[in-house]
């Protein structure tokens, strides 16, 4: 991960690269180029899985596929194809970041039924990363409110994951206080009071609280501190709050960009081969819940697999869930001014 942070600036310009092209140049017999527009913390995962996938796809057509990757806050990836990045597929931080992309046009409806699972073939969770000890004891969301306790999170403006984040707070303060809307905005206003650094998205906030140090909990992905943990053993602890959320990243096809490429066949490959046995694993590998059962009891001991997750679903869905906390004027904004 050091080294992915150092590289951070230069995969950003990468990104507005991406942005800026408009077309891709042809592909040849033998050869393919496909470009993946991701959010912020996939990088390890999809340069294992990009390895396995251009074997695998080499032995099956006998053709080389070159994979471009792309990677930063999940609303800004979604703007940034709608403005022209040339993504055959993208690979985002959740629903409603894809659904901007098929209402521009670009991407065909229907597309959450086009692969298993709601189109989401890993989920995650939300947790909190505290360094060595823990010294303001912090072991669930009340902690977060308390005075002097300074959190790093990334803004749901711009990053899939802080929308996540704040989901999991809000439902744990429903759960508190019984579904008073009213104590619930008093309650995340408050933490979001404390919130020291908002980062763009979620790699950058990991940034902020590991490469600078700065805060005493970073609200993150489980993946983000699973390798954290791993990156720095000793200097970190992950918490599991008692009540959390089933984040699911979802992919799709970008069809108006993969019919111009020619590349809707191995864009569709590309993304039904992270169901298979061997993408899984590489899943798991790197912090992901995998879609598969299997996979994912034989790490039961990496992933907590009994904490309490709500779901999308209890907030009546993603259309309703951005509309009711995310668009400019509703609740976030109204409890949190940049």
């Amino acid at each position: 991960m050091k080294k992915v942070f150092k590289v951070f600036a230069g995969l950003l310009v990468l990104t507005l690269a991406l942005s800026a092209c408009s077309s891709k140049s042809s592909q040849s017999g033998n050869k393919v180029t496909l470009t993946n527009v991701s959010y912020d913390p996939t990088r390890e995962l999809y340069a294992a899985y990009n390895k396995e996938f251009k074997d695998y796809y080499k032995k099956k057509t006998g053709k080389t596929v070159d994979i471009v990757q792309s990677h930063g806050g999940s609303g800004k990836q979604a703007r940034s194809v709608v403005e022209g990045a040339d993504a055959d597929v993208v690979t985002l931080a959740l629903e409603h970041d894809i659904t901007l992309i098929q209402d521009a046009g670009m991407i065909d409806s229907g597309w959450q039924h086009e692969f298993d699972l709601d189109s989401s073939p890993y989920t995650s969770t939300i947790v909190f990363l505290v360094r060595k000890g823990n010294k303001k004891n912090i072991k669930d969301w009340d902690d977060l409110i308390k005075p002097n306790v300074d959190i790093i999170n990334p803004d749901p403006k711009s990053s899939g994951g802080a929308m996540w984040n704040f989901l999991a707070a809000w439902q744990y303060s429903k759960v508190k206080y019984g579904n008073d809307e009213a104590k619930s905005k008093e309650f995340v206003k408050k933490l979001y009071s404390n919130v020291k650094v908002m980062d763009s998205g979620a790699r950058g906030a990991t940034t902020t609280f590991v490469e600078n140090g700065q805060g005493d909990v970073l609200i993150a992905w489980e993946n983000e501190a699973l390798a954290t943990l791993k990156e720095y053993p000793g200097k970190y602890e992950l918490v599991t709050p008692s009540i959390s959320i089933l984040a699911q990243p979802s992919v799709a096809i970008v069809d108006e960009n993969a019919n111009k490429n020619g590349t809707q066949k191995v864009a569709k490959d590309y993304l039904k081969y992270l169901y298979s046995t061997k993408a899984q694993e590489i899943i798991a590998k790197n912090g992901y819940r995998p879609s598969n059962k299997e996979v994912l009891k034989k790490y039961g001991k990496t992933f907590d697999l009994n904490v309490k997750l709500c779901t999308i679903k209890d907030f009546g869905g993603w259309d309703k869930a951005y509309k009711t906390y995310f668009q400019d004027g509703a609740i976030f904004d109204q409890i949190y001014h940049h």
